[in-house]
């Protein structure tokens, strides 16, 4: 039992990996150490010329490779269930390593509606200026989206969605995407490996913030993409050494720290996420809870669930009073810290540029989305309510 509710969820698959570095570690040490250098010496012309030859992985500068970069992506790996990953300095960089060595001018993504409001703005910016089309679905039609691959270059997914929590069944459109030679990418931010393993459904390359539920505690940057080595070798050559977006030791090594708790941290998520996201779907002043687990049908491979989730107020309470009112919940963007946070769609609704997703997929002025940290469940409940009731007042 935790946080005073039984889990509905099947036990969590332990891994050891997240716990012993799979590097040699010098000096014996239990943690991995960072590896704070920008290049790495040779001993003879011999060596030097091997790796410029590619006939040797030695290290060389860390725009490429960095021994505790490697720890990090070779985790991933081994957790997704996946040949290879690559390290970048943020989840976008990531993204954009997942998606732009793929696609040239002419080509069409698929894509789902409610997608990460950056991840639009990148494929209604950058890719359309260079001529790459885009068509979006509701991924909660399943034949729709597959009805949408033929003669696509690639299918972005997120199960998930941003905002709207809607979920795809990644299996089926991983096994057409295959089918008809579409590379599939998913962003499993949301789930993390240890409640989804895209790959297991046919996903070719998998997207982590890592920023988020991996790191754990809200205070570095970091993207991870995983999957085969041959995708992963497309990527590399190009965007891990091209575009400049690699990961630093420092970010490597803080993210592994975090992952170290991944899975009991992921545990309280889940559990303290779907009690609240139960107890505001019985209050009378919220019209709508956006969470997964609510569900009574939800597409094979989700075993669980993370604690960000979102809800609507009803037209009785102030949005802005709301937010005010909170004080253990603070306002702020991200999520998958310790800290609970949220954000206003009123406010979200109003980002400047014309690429907003949220007005783009009719995101609700009064959606908040929450994202339920690790503090004890009783208080962000109690929070949550007052801010509701004070609100009501408020708008009174």
């Amino acid at each position: 039992m935790a946080n005073g509710i039984t889990p509905t969820e099947p036990s969590m698959h332990f891994s050891p990996d997240l716990i012993t570095p799979s590097l040699p570690v010098p000096h014996h040490a239990t943690a991995t150490p960072i590896f704070q250098s920008s290049s790495f010496l040779f001993d003879s012309y011999a060596q030097i010329a091997d790796v410029f030859a590619g006939r040797s992985d030695r290290y060389i500068y860390s725009r490429g490779d960095n021994p505790t970069v490697s720890e990090l992506e070779a985790l991933i790996a081994r957790l997704e269930g996946t040949e290879s990953a690559r390290g970048f300095s943020s989840g976008m960089a990531a993204i954009c390593g997942a998606v732009m060595p793929f696609v040239t001018a002419g080509d069409r993504i698929v894509t789902v509606e409610h997608i990460y409001s950056d991840a639009f703005r990148l494929f209604e910016t950058v890719l359309k200026r260079f001529g790459v089309s885009v068509t979006y679905v509701d991924g909660r039609d399943t034949q729709a989206l597959i009805d949408a691959l033929p003669g696509a270059k690639l299918v972005y997914l997120e199960s998930p969605t941003s905002w709207t929590f809607r979920l795809q069944d990644v299996a089926a459109v991983g096994e057409a995407a295959r089918r008809l030679g579409v590379i599939s990418v998913i962003d499993n931010s949301w789930a993390t490996p240890i409640f989804q393993t895209p790959a297991a459904l046919g996903i070719d390359l998998i997207v982590h913030a890592a920023s988020k539920y991996l790191s754990g505690h809200s205070d570095t940057l970091g993207g991870l993409v995983a999957g085969p080595k041959a995708l992963i070798g497309k990527i590399d050559h190009e965007a891990t050494h091209l575009y400049g977006g690699r990961m630093s030791p420092v970010d490597a090594f803080l993210i592994l720290r975090g992952m170290r708790t991944l899975e009991l941290r992921m545990q309280a998520h889940r559990d303290s996420g779907l009690y609240l996201a139960r107890r505001l779907a019985d209050h009378s002043l919220v019209t709508a809870v956006h969470h997964p687990g609510l569900l009574v049908e939800r597409p094979k491979g989700l075993t669980g669930f993370g604690g960000l989730f979102a809800f609507d107020l009803a037209d009785g309470v102030d949005v802005e009073g709301f937010c005010n009112a909170l004080r253990v919940v603070r306002i702020g963007v991200s999520w998958g810290g310790p800290e609970s946070l949220m954000v206003p769609g009123q406010a979200a609704c109003g980002l400047a540029g014309a690429a907003n997703s949220f007005r783009r997929f009719g995101v609700s002025p009064r959606t908040i989305r929450l994202a339920v940290g690790l503090e004890p469940v009783a208080v962000l409940e109690q929070d949550v309510l007052n801010a509701i009731s004070s609100a009501q007042r408020a708008a009174a």
